[in-house]
């Protein structure tokens, strides 16, 4: 059997079909990548049974049609040297031994029978669809992928939970130290549902969102998951167990109102925790009428830093700690080019809001504070 296909067309889906490969696995064929050739069109389909992502293209030239297993990291690390040209995969059909011939050399490598990779997974008769705009489900996944933990005790929070209503969508993700909660007007559900994103399938996801444009339809039934899209589909297993009730951690009555500079913020927070002790990382804010003082300091090693923000604010004076690592991702992950902290007292939650939001979308970070010393 005998197929032609570009070099660079090839080479970029590999590149993002075979993030989901597992450096090692249990099950050898899952190492490699499955190339179904089926009338002319060339579907590559990589696994780590947790998440399966496929790709469909057209190819200028095949004979037959074949099911054959190839290494991905010898198949990426070949292709990736190639300039721009049609490459001849030659298929044997009894061992599945490869050659791939280019106008200057030939290259062996050994296959694997197709048939022997992992079917796709089915769904339920009653299985749910929703449908995004690639823009939106970017959004709502990358504004809150990062506040999710990876710990094995709680495997609810290594992932994103997506609530569905019939008015919005709304995900969340949280570590219990800071949680993100993104919700969107311009997606509706047909009824109220609700599933979880394990992190290590949204990341592969997230690259193909970049990619691609226009919609994503979201398939779910009580196990899985399937994002489709023009040029790729993705299947992934759900993470299973309820998510914490996020809203009723989140504190309602917060007096004192801080308006400040985002870029500004983040700069005085990454000098000024420089001088942070190592282990705690723990800066100040010291609040007063239009004026944020943020401090660290490193009793240990008899280091300090100070610098002093403009703000709006008029309220009560009063100071409130936070881990700086935690509060400058939180700050980067807002686009506004002004924040609002919403603050109680130094043992309760802030809240950071972007100063506007946009349009048909409401986000929320909650970080909680750390005990100061004083």
């Amino acid at each position: 059997m005998k197929f032609i296909v570009n070099s660079t067309d090839l080479l970029s889906r590999l590149q993002i079909v075979s993030r989901v490969i597992a450096p090692k696995s249990t099950l050898p064929i899952l190492e490699d990548v499955l190339f179904d050739i089926v009338g002319g069109k060339l579907t590559l389909t990589a696994s780590d049974l947790d998440t399966t992502l496929v790709t469909t293209m057209d190819l200028p030239s095949a004979d037959a049609d074949i099911k054959v297993a190839i290494s991905s990291k010898m198949l990426l690390e070949t292709v990736r040297e190639f300039s721009d040209q049609p490459l001849e995969f030659n298929i044997n059909d009894n061992n599945f031994a490869i050659i791939i011939k280019t106008a200057s050399g030939s290259y062996n490598l050994v296959g694997q029978n197709g048939a022997e990779y992992p079917a796709l997974p089915s769904f339920d008769d009653n299985a749910n669809n929703i449908v995004f705009p690639v823009e939106t489900l970017y959004e709502a996944i990358s504004k809150t992928i990062f506040a999710t933990t990876d710990d094995d005790l709680r495997p609810v929070m290594n992932g994103v939970n997506f609530d569905i209503t019939t008015d919005s969508v709304t995900t969340v993700a949280t570590d219990a130290h800071k949680l993100v909660r993104f919700t969107t007007s311009e997606v509706k559900g047909s009824a109220d549902s609700s599933f979880i994103l394990a992190k290590k399938s949204a990341n592969p996801l997230l690259t193909v969102l970049q990619k691609e444009s226009g919609n994503v339809v979201v398939k779910y039934d009580s196990k899985n998951l399937q994002f489709s899209l023009d040029n790729y589909n993705m299947y992934c297993r759900q993470v299973e167990g309820r998510f914490p009730n996020y809203n009723g951690v989140i504190p309602q009555n917060n007096p004192r109102k801080v308006v400040v500079d985002r870029q500004a913020f983040i700069g005085a927070l990454k000098r000024v925790s420089i001088f942070s002790n190592e282990a705690s990382n723990l800066i100040k804010l010291h609040i007063l009428p239009n004026e944020i003082q943020v401090s660290a300091q490193d009793l240990d090693f008899s280091v300090s830093a100070e610098e002093k923000l403009q703000c709006q604010y008029d309220g009560d004076e009063m100071s409130i700690g936070f881990k700086s690592s935690f509060l400058v991702e939180i700050l980067k992950n807002i686009d506004s080019d002004e924040i609002l902290m919403e603050l109680a007292d130094a043992s309760r939650a802030g809240i950071i809001l972007p100063l506007k939001n946009k349009e048909n979308e409401d986000l929320l970070m909650l970080l909680m504070p750390m005990l100061l010393n004083e």
